[in-house]
């Protein structure tokens, strides 16, 4: 059975603070007209607070982790990819946090050339150690034919888990018990549960369904797409690594830290938000053709939700038509690398829609455990956006 990608019902409703609307799997109003992932966004706006606040948090927060390290080379770990995002949240880390970070990039084999100079200059600048991490080739382009076959909007959970599971392993070979990530939901949104869901299991099920060969064992200190309930036990619980969302606690405003950026360590835009991954451009023109799905909607969204879109200006790009995204010259280079045939991709686009419920995973087992998943993401124990991810942002 499957479960495309679609309005369920003929009525049709936009939310009346953000461009979110009843294409979305799991979406529900207010008396308002404002929708559930609106009221998510306000109640994880008052747990993560910014300005003075947000940023006395983060200093006791650098505090913890400088004493964390004392007899390492580094405090931590953070992950980069060259994007906006990322820099600007290493330069924070560096120049206000003062902290001393091996910066790690994973590279699957999709790298823009643009994001890659990107993170050499800004750590040749900000003088930090700088770490690429390369995928097993065979394997990551393995999997990303999987994902496509398997017919899911979430192509690129793969990548995630990768990038993931690079992080931990870099911080268990080096003994640090804390990764900074550049993720901000006040400007990026949380993916509806349907349209994107990270969960080993999952990847596992989809690759052995779809792909054609064996993926390396696990080992704890090398990278790989291993990251399920066993490995993030290891990671969070027996080695005490803690994941710091740095910029939920900062008052980041996209323009300003991409003049920042841009100045002190000559940060030049990879082409669009997240295609500091060309692999992206893929994911876009798939999800628009085939799943008629705009992911810009929640990117959008949350812009519009902290002040840095104008609904109306949002609303216009949500009716943009998919011709700019054809046009990125990264798509061709993206089949040609993963050695789909044009024939082989028209007929990838023609499958049937289906979603993570049509693979075997964790989910059953994830609403079992709200609550415990809730106190671990209050400690910082697990991701923070994962309890509001699984539990308040769609089904």
């Amino acid at each position: 059975m499957t479960h495309p990608i679609k309005v369920t019902s003929t009525f049709y409703q936009l939310c009346t603070r953000c461009i979110m609307d009843t294409t979305v799997p799991g979406i529900h109003f207010d008396s308002e007209g404002v929708c559930n992932f609106c009221h998510t966004h306000d109640k994880m706006d008052a747990e993560y607070p910014i300005q003075k606040e947000g940023r006395k948090i983060l200093l006791n927060l650098s505090q913890k982790i400088k004493k964390s390290s004392t007899k390492n080379k580094y405090d931590c770990i953070i992950g980069i990819s060259g994007g906006r995002d990322s820099i600007y949240t290493l330069y924070y880390v560096v120049t206000v946090l003062k902290l001393n970070p091996l910066a790690i990039y994973f590279n699957d084999g999709f790298s823009n050339p643009i994001a890659g100079e990107n993170m050499e200059k800004a750590c040749k600048i900000l003088n930090v150690s700088f770490e690429k991490i390369d995928a097993d080739w065979n394997e990551s382009k393995d999997i990303k034919k999987a994902f496509l076959r398997a017919s899911t909007p979430d192509m690129g959970v793969s990548t995630d888990i990768g990038i993931a599971a690079a992080l931990y392993s870099v911080a268990a070979r080096e003994g640090l018990k804390f990764i900074i990530i550049g993720q901000s939901f006040r400007t990026e949104g949380i993916a509806p549960l349907s349209w994107y869901f990270m969960d080993g299991k999952y990847v596992r099920s989809v690759h052995k369904r779809h792909g054609s060969i064996p993926l390396k064992p696990w080992k704890a200190t090398e990278p790989g797409f291993h990251l399920d309930i066993p490995q993030i036990f290891y990671y969070s619980i027996l080695k005490g690594i803690r994941t710091i969302p740095v910029l939920y606690y900062v008052n980041y405003i996209r323009s300003e830290a991409t003049e920042t950026i841009k100045k002190e360590v000559g940060w030049v835009n990879p082409g669009a938000h997240y295609f500091d991954d060309l692999y992206q451009s893929l994911i876009a023109h798939v999800l628009r053709v085939k799943f008629n799905l705009n992911r810009n909607i929640f990117n959008d969204s949350a812009l519009v939700r902290s002040g840095q879109m104008s609904r109306e200006k949002a609303i216009e790009r949500s009716k943009q038509t998919i011709q700019k995204i054809e046009k990125f010259s990264a798509i061709e280079t993206c089949l040609h690398k993963l050695e789909i045939s044009p024939e082989e991709f028209e007929a990838i686009l023609k499958l049937p829609l289906k979603n993570f419920r049509d693979y075997p995973n964790n989910y059953f087992l994830i609403r079992l455990c709200k609550w415990p998943i809730y106190i671990f993401c209050k400690l910082n124990v697990i991701p923070p956006s994962a309890y509001d991810k699984y539990f308040n942002c769609g089904k």
